[in-house]
């Protein structure tokens, strides 16, 4: 069947903790660390009034989903204490709850007590990068009942690129969401986003070839969230830093629209929320 009709089957409805969203056309998520070593340095908030200025910001601009990550995992990134994780994103979910109660936020993090945490502090929905490396994850997110983002990876952020190599790619990641979504479904959770792991144990080459293909997922009959926003696949092929790749990201994030992206997640959301718009008016016309 055609990846067009495919996307009329596609999941549109989550309960977000008791709260319907209904996801009829493609959306923003915009990305808020709590880190001082993601490798875009404008993302990094130092305190939690930095990263409620950057929530109202990015609302305004018409983000629908903000997601609060305290772990860096860009290639090589320092490892981080589970304590010291939940420690960072727990008063920056509180403080944007209480702040823009209307908000829906994300928690990005692969581990299961992190996910606890974010939820409690007011998190309604765990982006998983590890897609499901911790053995509690899918219980947990089971028992606190949120939509869950499944990420396709290899290895841990120190690891990754060295677990590049495979025989067929496609094959082998749709293979892999369909092992682990008999896992989450055995366990109970009823709303699954998928991410392919654009930079996640994937070569520049290698990225290329997903968002060319990335139709071929829709077979799951599962929304799409594309993560690409100034990655290196960008900046190191225009030979520009990852200050001087928005543009690269726009271009990109319309193709994956084009390809029927669903959810975009982005440092810049302005700009995002505009191709939303252009595109949807080709679209429809």
């Amino acid at each position: 069947m055609e990846a067009k009709n495919l996307l009329f089957r596609t999941k549109k409805t989550f309960n977000l903790r008791g709260r319907l969203w209904t996801l009829e056309q493609p959306v923003v998520m915009g990305i808020i660390n709590s880190t001082p070593d993601s490798f875009y340095a404008n993302s990094r908030m130092s305190s939690t009034d930095a990263a409620l200025h950057r929530a109202e910001r990015m609302l305004a601009d018409g983000a629908t989903i903000l997601d609060i990550g305290g772990y860096s995992t860009r290639p090589g990134a320092a490892e981080v204490e589970e304590q010291e994780e939940a420690d960072r994103v727990a008063p920056v979910i509180e403080a944007i709850v209480k702040h823009f109660p209307e908000a829906i936020v994300s928690v990005d993090t692969f581990r299961a007590s992190v996910a606890e945490t974010a939820v409690r502090a007011g998190a309604v929905m765990v982006n998983d990068v590890s897609g499901g490396a911790d053995e509690r994850m899918f219980e947990t997110v089971s028992r606190l009942d949120v939509p869950y983002i499944l990420m396709h990876s290899k290895g841990t952020p120190q690891t990754m690129t060295q677990l590049t190599q495979y025989t067929d790619m496609l094959s082998e990641m749709l293979t892999f969401f369909i092992t682990r979504l008999h896992m989450i479904r055995k366990s109970g959770i009823k709303d699954v986003i998928l991410d392919v792991g654009f930079g996640f144990a994937k070569t520049i080459e290698q990225n290329y070839f997903l968002l060319k293909n990335l139709e071929h997922f829709h077979i799951l009959e599962l929304p799409m969230l594309v993560g690409i926003s100034r990655k290196s696949m960008i900046y190191k092929r225009l030979n520009i830093t990852p200050e001087e790749s928005l543009n690269g990201t726009t271009v990109l994030n319309t193709l994956a629209l084009s390809k029927g992206a669903q959810l975009l997640r982005v440092h810049d959301v302005k700009e995002a929320v505009d191709s939303v718009k252009l595109y949807n008016l080709m679209a429809s016309s």
